[in-house]
């Protein structure tokens, strides 16, 4: 699947989005290993904690079904379902990505004339924190070298 086709997947996710709340749809598109597309949108909640975003929802119904290897995702979305511009996953969505994507993961932006921003995740979360670095330390809590003290 082309970057283009998964941004047209993502466009068709966004328009299944609940906000009634913000207004603001979001539309996601994941891209497996495997060659599937999973598609997410977010869904608001009144007390708006429990709401979850479009990425997040992509990768948990993945993962729900036994999913665990991620080549790409994009993402659009926009007020009132038009798209408005790029939407960059929020830093939830960057963590979850960090725990089951490598770094090379490919992130994917689109804009309403079918364009698209494209990231790396480690250019959109340079200093995330993995669980293969908790396993190793979990008192590291990071990726930076402590300085020493003189």
């Amino acid at each position: 699947m082309t970057p283009k086709e998964l941004v047209q997947q993502a466009m068709e996710a966004m328009q299944l989005a609940y906000a009634p709340y913000s207004g603001y749809k979001v539309g996601a598109a994941l891209l497996t290993s495997s060659g599937r597309v999973y598609r997410g949108c977010n869904i608001e909640n009144a007390a708006f904690g429990p709401s979850n975003c479009a990425e997040r929802t992509a990768i948990f119904k993945a993962v729900s079904e036994g999913e665990r290897a991620f080549d790409a995702i994009a993402v659009v979305g926009g007020k009132d379902g038009v798209v408005t511009g790029v939407f960059p996953p929020c830093g939830v969505c960057r963590q979850v990505m960090q725990e089951f994507c490598g770094p090379d993961f490919r992130i994917y932006m689109g804009r309403g004339d079918g364009s698209f921003e494209s990231v790396r995740l480690d250019e959109l979360l340079p200093y995330g924190f993995s669980a293969e670095q908790y396993m190793k330390d979990p008192a590291v809590g990071g990726t930076a070298e402590k300085e020493e003290s003189q």
